[in-house]
Formats: C-alpha cells, sequence, structure tokens
C-alpha cells in the first residue's frame, strides 16, 4: 500500500502539476524516447550484473510491496524459540539440542514455531551454530568472528541487488541525455520545417531528459533506498540470534540470553519484556525436553 500511494503521488505531482499550469500531456507522449531511455538501461543492466543478481532482481518488486518480512510476531517467535533451546541446553546439556539441530524438519522443538521453520536461512544459520557448540566448540570469540563474516558475506549479496537497483537510478538521467541529443539531431536533419513543427520536435526531444530525470528520481532512486531499508531491518533477525548464542555460550541463563537477543532489534519491532516474558510462560510445558 505504501508503495502504491508513493506512485500515486508522483504521477499526480507532476503530471498534475504540468496539466494545472497549462501545459498539455500529449506533448509528452514520446514512445520512442522512452524506447531508447528503459532499452538502454535495461540493456545496461543486463551488461552490469551477474546471473545471480539478475535472478534475484526479479523477486525486488514483490519486496518493496511487502516490505520487511519479519513482523514483531516473528521476533517474539524468534526469541521464543531461543529460550526452548537455551532451556533444554542449560537442564540437559548442549548434547541434548543435537537431535533438533541434525534433522529440524522433525523437531518438536522447531514445529511450535512455524514462521522460523519456514525460513530455510534463518533455520540453517540457528542450525549450523548450534551444531558447532554441540561439537564443543568453546571460543566465543571465534564463533563470533565466523558469524559477522557469515553476516557480511549475506549483506555483500543483498546489497549487489540494491546496488543494481541505484545504478539505474544513476545512469537514467544521461541516457534522457542521450535521447535528447538524438531528438536534437533529428530537429537538425527537419532544419526546413515551419517554427510550428520545429517547435514540436525540440519538446519531443527535450522530453528525453525530463524522462531520464522523471524515472530516477521519481522511481529508480527510491526503490533503491527501499530496499536497501528493507534488507537492514531484515539483518535484525539474523544480529538477534547471533547475540543470543553468544549470550548462551558465555553462561548467561536462557532468560538473559534473550534478553540479549531482544535488545538487538529495531525498535519499532522490538518486544517488550513483559511481552517477552509472557510469549516464554505460554510455551508448551516440557517443551524443552
Amino acid at each position: 500500500m505504501r508503495l502504491i500511494v508513493g506512485i500515486v503521488i508522483v504521477i499526480f505531482s507532476v503530471f498534475g502539476g504540468y496539466a494545472a499550469m497549462g501545459g498539455h500531456l500529449g506533448v509528452l507522449w514520446q514512445p520512442f524516447e522512452a524506447v531508447i531511455i528503459l532499452g538502454a538501461a535495461l540493456g545496461a543492466f543486463l551488461i552490469a550484473n551477474p546471473p545471480s543478481v539478475l535472478k534475484a532482481v526479479g523477486g525486488v518488486i514483490g519486496t518493496l510491496f511487502k516490505g520487511p518480512r519479519y513482523s514483531k510476531t516473528a521476533f517474539l517467535e524468534l526469541l521464543g524459540l531461543q529460550y526452548t533451546l537455551f532451556k533444554l541446553a542449560k537442564s540437559k546439556g548442549n548434547l541434548a539440542l543435537e537431535a533438533h539441530v541434525e534433522n529440524p524438519g522433525e523437531s518438536s522443538i522447531f514445529a511450535q514455531f512455524p514462521l522460523f521453520a519456514a525460513d530455510k536461512h534463518a533455520v540453517e544459520f540457528m542450525c549450523d551454530y548450534l551444531r558447532m557448540i554441540t561439537l564443543g566448540t568453546e571460543n566465543a570469540h571465534e564463533l563470533e568472528a565466523l558469524m559477522d563474516e557469515e553476516l557480511e558475506t549475506h549483506h555483500q549479496e543483498r546489497e549487489r541487488i540494491v546496488a543494481a537497483v541505484q545504478a539505474l537510478a544513476d545512469a537514467t538521467p544521461a541516457l534522457g541525455i542521450v535521447a535528447a541529443v538524438l531528438g536534437v539531431i533529428k530537429t537538425m536533419a527537419s532544419i526546413d520545417q515551419p517554427p510550428e513543427v520545429l517547435g514540436g520536435l525540440i519538446g519531443g526531444a527535450l522530453v528525453g531528459t525530463f524522462l531520464g530525470v522523471f524515472v530516477a528520481y521519481g522511481f529508480f532512486g527510491p526503490m533503491a533506498q527501499s530496499l536497501r531499508n528493507t534488507y537492514e531491518a531484515e539483518s535484525k533477525y539474523y544480529l538477534s540470534m547471533k547475540a543470543g548464542l553468544l549470550a548462551h555460550m558465555a553462561g548467561y541463563a536462557p532468560a538473559v540470553s534473550i534478553e540479549f537477543a531482544r535488545k538487538a532489534l529495531m525498535t519499532e519491532v522490538r518486544p517488550t519484556f513483559i511481552e517477552v516474558e509472557q510469549s516464554t510462560a505460554a510455551l508448551q510445558p516440557g517443551a524443552a525436553g
């Protein structure tokens, strides 16, 4: 909804304002200018980006419409899962986690948290580091460095998508100038035409500059920033897991470990201490067994 409202406001403000001040909208209809700009932008996009980025960009529109995938409910689930796992490890030892970590699809613990269980990457991240703990990893600093490396790789993969969209925003004003220059060349070839014809040709050429700047700053630039904000918000999901796991390794009680995890979240989706306490208290008795 936010994306649709933004698009409507941009289009109405630009074209509505132009019409209100007496401009003729028909003059702006220059389909071949759009073909030059957007076609060249698409070609440059294909040249600049590897297949993995091109494939990932296919899901960009869905991401823009949906926003961050993790809600407050998802974060409550995550904290509840960590609490349950850490409680089991505290009561029966880290080896008690092995069965759940090796086969999370059949784990009675993971089954209680369907939003988390449906996120394959999050399950893999959690299980990989819990497995290392069950195998005897004791150096929290080394584990933290490994987590940071993985999270940085994940961030770089997301940032490549953002950079690809931002590159479109940076390129389209220049491509608009290319379209305008081609329009001027066309106009000069018709220099023997009457002024009213030349005026239309010059106006059509200038539409290229307008269109390039319009799509760059009205759409592509804001899209890139929206993606960046979404990916940064989603990264907190993994930072919360990291904080909880490291607190568990440091020997803190489960309630304290998930408080470390809770504090890693952004304020707009961070559950309160009371909400987390009530959520963990509502977990099925014996869930950690």
